[in-house]
C-alpha cells in the first residue's frame, strides 16, 4: 500500500480517518508540512468540512492550512443552508403537483455526519416512477422549478435490481425546513453509497466517508440481507467498499454481520484508490479529462492510440461496468470488456437508449 507513487493518496487517508464520528476521533498526526500538502487535495475533492473537524482538535488549528479549512467549513456552511432551501423547494414544488419522489446520496447522506455541514452536496439526486418522469421532468424545466438543479432518476443505476416500487414501499419520510421528503430506506441507501463509490472508480475520498459513516450507524434492526440484495456480485460490492473502509480510513466494522468484520480487499484494489487520490478532482476524471471528442479520434485515427489511452478505464470502473468481481484476478479482461461495451455504444446509435440516466 505504500510507496512514493500513492504517498498523497494515504496522506488524505490518514487526514480523513474518523473524521465523521460525533465524538471518540482519533489523533491528528499529521505534522504542518503534511497538512500543507493535503489540504488542497481536501479543498478540491469536497472533503475540507471533514478535514476540519479532526484538524480543528490539533494544534494545527491555527497553522495557515488549517485556517483554510476553517475558511471552507464555513463557506460549506452557508452552502448548505441555501441547498436546504432548494431541497425545500422541490419537494414543495412536488407536493404541489401530486407527485412523489425519493431523495438519494447527497443531503441524505450528510445525515449520517454530527451535522449536515460536514458533508457537502450539490445536485438533487431524485427517483421517480416511469409514469411520473415525464411529468416531473416538465415541472422542473418550467421557470418555477428550472433553478433547483435536479439529477432526475427513473431508477438508480446502481441498485437497478431493486424494483423502484420497492424503493418507494422501504423508503421513509423526513423533515427538511417545512416539507416532508421521502428517502431511501437504511438498507437500499448503504447499498446504493457502496456501490456508487465503486461505480465511479472510488476517486472522491468523500465518498468512501459516506460508507464509513454508514457502517458505524447502523440501527440494531438493520436488515444486512436486505441490504445485500440476492444478487450476490452486487453483494460482493458492498463488502469490498466496507472493506476499503476499514482498511483505508479505520471505519469500526462491530455493527457489521460477523462475517463482515473482517474484510480482506485485493492490493491492486487499494492501490487504485490510493492512486486516484492523490488527484481527487473532478477534472481528472472521465469525461471531464477527455481533450478531443471520440467522434474526431475516429475521424483522425492518427491520434487514436493517444484517445484510447485517454479513454483506458481504471481497474475498479471496468470491473464494475461489467458486473465482475472485485477479486484477484488480473483486471485486464474487464478493461477491454468495457472499452469493447463502449464502442459498440459509440458505433451503433441508439444501443444505448435503455440505460439509466
Amino acid at each position: 500500500m505504500s510507496g512514493t507513487l500513492n504517498e498523497q493518496g494515504e496522506l488524505l487517508a490518514r487526514a480523513l480517518r474518523g473524521a465523521w464520528r460525533a465524538n471518540d476521533l482519533p489523533p491528528f498526526d499529521l505534522s504542518e508540512k503534511e497538512l500543507d500538502q493535503v489540504a488542497p487535495l481536501l479543498m478540491g475533492s469536497g472533503a475540507a468540512a471533514l478535514g476540519w473537524r479532526v484538524v480543528d482538535h490539533s494544534p494545527l488549528r491555527e497553522s495557515s492550512s488549517g485556517e483554510l479549512l476553517h475558511q471552507a467549513y464555513r463557506l460549506q456552511s452557508l452552502q448548505a443552508e441555501i441547498q436546504e432551501e432548494k431541497i425545500e423547494k422541490v419537494f414543495r414544488l412536488l407536493r404541489e403537483a401530486a407527485l412523489d419522489a425519493i431523495l438519494a446520496k447527497g443531503w441524505a447522506a450528510a445525515e449520517l455526519y454530527p451535522n449536515r455541514t460536514l458533508r457537502p452536496y450539490g445536485d438533487i439526486d431524485i427517483c421517480v416512477r416511469s409514469r411520473d418522469y415525464r411529468s416531473v421532468s416538465e415541472l422542473f424545466s418550467s421557470p418555477a422549478g428550472s433553478d433547483c438543479w435536479i439529477d432526475l432518476h427513473r431508477q438508480f443505476s446502481e441498485i437497478g435490481n431493486r424494483s423502484v416500487e420497492e424503493l418507494f414501499s422501504r423508503s421513509k419520510v423526513q423533515r427538511v425546513r417545512q416539507e416532508e421528503v421521502r428517502v431511501l430506506g437504511d438498507e437500499d441507501h448503504f447499498a446504493l453509497l457502496c456501490i456508487h463509490l465503486l461505480k465511479h472508480g472510488a476517486w472522491r475520498p468523500l465518498w468512501l466517508c459516506d460508507v464509513a459513516a454508514a457502517m458505524e450507524s447502523r440501527p440494531p434492526t438493520f436488515d444486512w440481507e436486505l441490504c445485500l440484495g440476492k444478487d450476490p456480485i452486487r453483494a460482493s460490492w458492498i463488502q469490498s467498499a466496507c472493506g476499503l473502509a476499514q482498511r483505508l480510513l479505520g471505519a469500526r466494522t462491530e455493527k457489521l454481520p460477523q462475517n463482515m468484520r473482517t474484510l480482506a480487499v485485493p492490493e491492486w484494489l487499494v492501490d487504485t484508490v490510493l492512486q486516484q487520490w492523490c488527484n481527487p478532482f473532478a477534472m481528472f476524471q472521465a469525461p471531464m479529462n477527455h481533450p478531443v471528442a471520440m467522434s474526431d479520434v475516429w475521424r483522425r485515427p492518427s491520434g487514436l492510440i493517444d484517445g484510447l489511452r485517454q479513454r483506458w478505464p481504471n481497474p475498479i470502473i471496468a470491473t464494475i461496468s461489467v458486473h465482475g468481481r472485485l477479486n484477484d484476478l488480473p483486471r485486464l479482461p474487464y478493461q477491454l470488456a468495457n472499452c469493447i461495451a463502449r464502442a459498440v455504444r459509440f458505433l451503433i446509435p441508439g444501443s444505448d437508449e435503455l440505460r439509466e440516466h
